[in-house]
């Protein structure tokens, strides 16, 4: 979704970045904010109806043909020297139209990993369900993909896209795949679909003259966490995948004075514990960086994540953050931002030692490692070399 939400706004501060600083940059989405160099793809109906088609025949990314033609016609009149492919597995695009026209036209490519689609067949993610099925020969686990990202109801067509995209990356002349963190691009490093391109790191960045520690007491006020250890978690949308039943664990070893706060959508058919405060998911900022302040401590109970940008956040804004010692969390925190916990069992002791240390302890290490990693404007200038190393390579 363009501009809302981690990815599209990375992809809206990465166009605006470029023009600014005298290149020519355009955005094409299927949804989300309009952009004034930007191209919208399809709707609502051809996204319902790729959906559709999708889960009946298990084929992600095979649909959307006319919108499809429609973008290629408008990036004809554009001539680019770079695509820059973000989230594509959203049911808005013809994946074999699109691949076909960066290969004939010899197109520079680069393929940001927010997730391991791109290299595994359509797996999302695999390490939970150990999944490695791209990797070790799809003949070694015959099972269907039934909760691999994209179910189908009736089919797993995973390997059929594995070779599809084995085929559409090997016949682009120059392509590069960037990881949002070493560990995912360790991980397609594995696979035979980054055969002979370049595989780096850049990291997801946080605007850091947004993302900064602010006192704003109003907050605290306004859900009485006055003078009370508040505990903090975000997402988009709250599952077991993202730790919900473990903050729901967690709840019931809290003191008296300790709170959770959880940022984003809860189904309304849980009944969360009385120590447990939602709030429903803010698009607004300000609102974010209100409460990482406010919070004693950030927790990320996520174990599948690709980088775990809502823990930068977290310590861009000073707060200490535990999380879970699997893919990419671990990276994510610096030495003196917090702690890795192996099981769920440490957490208590994790949490009263930041209580006993103080946020303060912290902080200012926190905000330190994040400058250090996380700064958008050194980021940004990774993809500007990146872009310029592929368009002046020679084939």
């Amino acid at each position: 979704m363009n501009g809302i939400r981690s990815t599209g706004r990375t992809t809206i501060e990465l166009a605006n970045y470029l023009n600014i600083n005298g290149h020519e940059a355009y955005v094409a989405y299927s949804d989300g904010s309009p952009y004034s160099k930007g191209f919208k793809i399809g709707n609502k109906i051809d996204r319902k109806l790729h959906g559709i088609l999708s889960r009946i025949s298990g084929k992600q990314g095979y649909f959307s043909k006319h919108s499809t033609i429609k973008l290629i016609k408008w990036m004809e009149t554009i001539k680019p020297d770079i695509v820059h492919l973000r989230n594509l597995h959203g049911n808005f695009i013809n994946l074999p139209i699109l691949f076909d026209y960066l290969a004939r036209n010899d197109i520079s490519t680069v393929i940001t990993l927010h997730d391991c689609w791109f290299y595994s067949g359509g797996h999302t993610h695999y390490f939970k369900d150990e999944f490695y099925d791209w990797r070790d020969g799809f003949s070694k686990q015959n099972r269907n993909k039934n909760k691999m990202g994209n179910p189908s109801w009736f089919f797993d067509k995973s390997e059929l896209l594995f070779s599809d995209q084995i085929k559409w990356f090997t016949n682009i002349p120059r392509v590069a795949f960037v990881g949002v963190s070493n560990w995912i691009s360790e991980e397609a490093k594995h696979s035979t679909v980054t055969s002979g391109a370049i595989v780096q790191t850049i990291y997801n960045w946080i605007d850091l003259d947004t993302f900064h520690p602010v006192v704003d007491a109003s907050l605290n006020e306004k859900f009485k966490l006055q003078d009370k250890f508040i505990i903090l978690g975000v997402a988009s949308g709250w599952s077991n995948n993202k730790g919900l039943d473990k903050f729901i664990e967690l709840s019931n070893i809290l003191k008296e004075d300790e709170y959770i706060v959880l940022v984003g959508r809860v189904n309304e058919n849980i009944r969360l514990p009385q120590n447990i405060i939602n709030i429903p998911e803010t698009h607004d900022i300000g609102e974010l960086v209100g409460y990482y302040s406010m919070a004693d401590v950030f927790i990320n109970l996520s174990i599948e994540e690709s980088f775990g940008k809502v823990s930068a956040e977290a310590l861009a804004c000073g707060t200490p953050v535990i999380t879970n010692n699997s893919t990419a969390n671990p990276e994510i925190i610096g030495e003196g931002c917090g702690y890795i916990i192996d099981t769920f069992d440490d957490i208590r002791q994790k949490i009263s030692l930041i209580r006993r240390n103080g946020k303060k302890y912290y902080s200012k290490s926190c905000i330190r490692f994040a400058h250090e990693n996380f700064d958008s404007k050194e980021r940004m200038e990774d993809y500007v070399k990146l872009y310029a190393s592929l368009i002046e390579s020679e084939v």
